[in-house]
């Protein structure tokens, strides 16, 4: 950030009184610009023994495959927001149902949080940013190309709890991958 959205005037980068972190502070108005972690929501939507994957058709990641997730908007739930990112990928309404796996993801400074769901009928099309939205059964799941590790991690452990017969909730963090 260089200008404030409050007065236009330039921003400097220093820890405001009563704070303990830095922050873009206005030079002008003093408004403090506050930069937080994205949330992610989504889900794994259920159709009998199949679970719904969308084709990226915008980076990062373009053509990989994906749960149908994306950024919360202002105003909206966590469920809210698992929902029409839902139907805006893959023109699919769901149920959501229980918590399954909440992933940090600090190197990015996003949060995913993704629900179990049910299919309400399995008629899916891609949408805008979707290339494709297709109906997976776990052995045709397209693993060398999952765009995500919070979607690879997750949908390991779904298959994992599904073969136990009992879904638990899952939580942990991802971490750069580390180059050579």
């Amino acid at each position: 950030m260089k200008f404030c959205s409050n007065c236009g005037s330039s921003l400097s980068v220093r820890v405001p009184p009563g704070d303990t972190l830095q922050r873009h502070v206005c030079d002008a108005c003093n408004t403090i610009h506050y930069q937080n972690p994205r949330m992610v929501v989504g889900c794994i939507a259920e159709w009998e023994d199949k679970i719904l994957l969308c084709r990226r058709g915008i980076e990062p990641r373009y053509g990989l495959w994906t749960v149908p997730a994306g950024y919360m908007e202002n105003g909206e739930t966590t469920f809210d927001g698992a929902v029409r990112e839902t139907l805006e990928e893959a023109h699919a309404r769901v149920e959501i149902g229980a918590l399954y796996a909440l992933y940090n993801i600090p190197h990015i400074s996003q949060v995913y949080i993704l629900f179990r769901a049910r299919l309400l009928d399995p008629a899916v099309r891609p949408g805008a940013e979707t290339l494709e939205a297709r109906l997976f059964a776990e052995s045709d799941i397209p693993w060398e190309e999952i765009a995500f590790a919070t979607v690879r991690n997750t949908l390991t452990h779904y298959f994992a709890d599904r073969r136990q017969g009992k879904y638990s909730f899952h939580m942990g963090t991802i971490e750069p991958v580390k180059k050579r």
